[in-house]
């Protein structure tokens, strides 16, 4: 069936209302009623029929108390007043369309960026397929210019690639062989070969669309409640019309107040406050898995930061290999034999380092045991491997020489994590790692305490004296060391049966229960694991700390937002009925008024689009003294 759209209904009635006015003014009253009439049928069929559909629904919507008021305008001759109502309805729901497309401009960018072919190396030769054609295992060729199609590893060349489509970040980030590159990033300059490794729907972008477009869909306590109120609301303004005829027996009074009680404003106010607040998270590499989790955030008065990859940059690097009774190299090859099946930072880690020695590693570890939180053991060539801090010791019954303990708390004082390496039951050295606290941290706790955080506490499974300096460094309230996933969890319920309102932030698998358990998890998306990720809250896709204080302010600005607009909405509903009492409004202007207070409530919440963050504080400290390095 063919049906007009609301702009060119609302041009064509506007056309015919124009024509009747003309023809008032020449006093042909006739052909004036007929072009009022008809402008009423035009625009009001549309109307009428969600009305319908929503009565057949058990619902009664806001078109249902127009249609009522309609045809009750035209049944008491007012034509003028049913012709103004239809097209001022459908003119205002036009501009309310196109105004709620800029609310989800954000979703409709991101669905723009995507890819949609890439240039495969073949046996052939170089072969361009659509972007869902592609496999694991491809490997795509990318030039200048030239859209990224998958997730993968570079396999060969090096670029600039703009990364702001999955990060927020402006800068094109410099990336070369083995680096990870996503789908949906551009690359700026250069030249480069990459292995797919996720494709289509698996791919990161797909899943930010994914996470944007149900995000925006999702409802809030305020949003939830305010449907019920209106479902309640507006069956209510129907008797209540009906009790208005009967006592003062004045239909048109009756009919505008039908009219102007209608909850539009009141029902749109807190959903396109959410919508936009999402979208400009999402322009801004900043992932908000709902409306409610915008409204917990923005509660939040409490901060617990993991240290490895949150705190710091989670790139740490091997400051020394100290053995007793073995030479350094063979014992580094032992250990990175046994550290290439963990996903750890630090066997990652000690692995790099003895690829930079040129140790070739050619054993595989056999009855791997990762124990969270600690390390690991395993079997390497005939030799048994205890990997891990002295709480594994401990617990495996391995005895650390007084000489050993002494260096590796010196390590640790210095800002080192030690990792014990044991052969055969004894301790043969202890592996120096280092990180670096990330060069915006600083500015980000400050800028969170100015936003009315109370308590920011550092949870990690790290050694006492390296959290101790970071803690010290950054200014924190509480460092909490050598913990284990569950003693995080119980620190996150410890706050909660205060009364705090809890946000953990973390990026390992380590993370996830305390992630889950806290009333809003963050994690960190690009260094960040799957697991911690999907049980996050909301997702920082460039890993930066102060996308935690834009997330922490747009969720207060969102909130701000939707109470203006409900605010608003019902002063301007409140004013109607006085202004109808006094006999100041009728029945068209009514509609004016009501038309207007919704734009209104959705130009205040686009605002949130443009919202740039909050201001930097002043620090009283040079940022780029408090950097340690942590791999003295």
């Amino acid at each position: 069936m063919f049906r007009l759209k609301n702009s060119h209904i609302a041009a064509i009635t506007g056309v015919l209302l124009l024509a009747a006015f003309l023809l008032h003014l020449i006093g042909m009253e006739t052909p004036k009623t007929y072009l009022l009439v008809l402008s009423t049928v035009i625009a009001g069929y549309s109307i009428s029929l969600k009305a319908f559909q929503s009565l057949r629904m058990r619902v009664f919507s806001i078109e249902l108390l127009v249609t009522i008021a309609v045809v009750g305008a035209l049944i008491i001759g007012e034509y003028v007043e049913s012709a103004a109502v239809t097209f001022l309805f459908v003119f205002g729901a036009y501009l309310e369309t196109r105004t709620l497309e800029k609310t989800r401009s954000a979703l409709k960018e991101l669905v723009d960026m995507a890819p949609q072919v890439a240039t495969v190396i073949r046996p052939e030769g170089h072969v361009v397929v659509a972007a869902e054609d592609l496999v694991l295992g491809d490997r795509v060729l990318i030039r200048s210019g030239e859209k990224i199609a998958v997730d993968g590893r570079i396999v060969s060349g090096q670029a600039l690639i703009a990364e702001a489509a999955i990060t927020g970040e402006s800068v094109p980030a410099n990336k070369s062989i083995e680096d990870t590159v996503y789908s949906g990033t551009l690359l700026d300059s250069g030249y480069i070969e990459v292995l797919a490794e996720r494709v289509g729907d698996d791919t990161t972008f797909a899943k930010i669309i994914e996470l944007v477009e149900v995000a925006q869909e999702s409802k809030t306590k305020t949003q939830k409640f305010l449907e019920k109120f209106a479902n309640i609301y507006t069956p209510s303004i129907v008797v209540l019309s009906v009790l208005v005829y009967l006592i003062t027996r004045n239909v048109e009074l009756a009919l505008t107040f039908l009219v102007i009680a209608c909850p539009g404003a009141l029902v749109i106010s807190a959903p396109v406050s959410i919508v936009a607040g999402i979208g400009n998270g999402a322009r801004n590499g900043i992932l908000i898995k709902g409306g409610e989790i915008v409204e917990r955030l923005a509660k939040i008065d409490t901060v617990l930061f993991d240290k490895t990859g949150t705190l710091t940059q989670g790139r740490p690097t091997v400051t020394d290999v100290k053995t007793w009774g073995m030479e350094a190299n063979p014992l580094l090859r032992l250990v990175a034999e046994a550290e290439v099946v963990s996903e750890h930072h630090l066997g990652q880690t000690i692995v790099a380092e003895a690829k930079l020695r040129d140790l070739t590693l050619v054993n595989s570890p056999s009855d791997v045991q990762i124990i969270k939180g600690n390390g690991m053991s395993a079997r390497v060539n005939g030799q048994d491997l205890v990997i891990g801090n002295r709480k594994l010791m401990q617990d495996q019954a391995i005895d650390i020489l007084p000489e050993i303990e002494s260096y590796a708390v010196a390590r640790e004082k210095a800002g080192n994590t030690a990792i014990f390496a044991a052969v055969d039951g004894e301790v043969k050295g202890v592996i120096s790692i280092a990180d670096q606290i990330k060069s915006e941290a600083v500015q980000a706790i400050a800028t969170l305490r100015s936003q009315g955080i109370k308590q920011i506490y550092m949870l990690t499974g790290d050694n006492k004296h390296t959290a101790r300096l970071v803690g010290d460094t950054l200014g924190l309230d509480a460092v909490h060391a050598e913990l284990l996933p569950e003693d995080k969890v119980n620190w996150v319920n410890a706050l909660q049966d205060k009364g705090h309102h809890v946000a953990m932030v973390g990026d390992g698998i380590n993370d996830a229960p305390a992630l889950a358990a806290a009333d809003i998890g963050l994690a960190m998306g690009a260094s960040g694991t799957d697991i911690s990720m999907e049980t996050a809250d909301i997702v920082l896709m460039a890993d930066r700390l102060d996308q935690f204080a834009h997330a922490h302010a747009l969720a207060k600005a969102t909130v701000r937002n939707m109470k203006q607009n409900t605010f608003f909405a019902v002063g301007t509903v409140v004013l109607l009925l006085i202004g109808v009492l006094l006999g100041k409004i009728f029945l068209a202007s009514g509609m004016l008024v009501h038309e207007i207070s919704v734009l209104l409530v959705i130009l205040n919440a686009v605002r949130l689009i443009r919202y740039q963050g909050p201001k930097k504080v002043n620090l009283a400290i040079d940022t780029t003294q408090v950097l340690p390095a942590l791999n003295s």
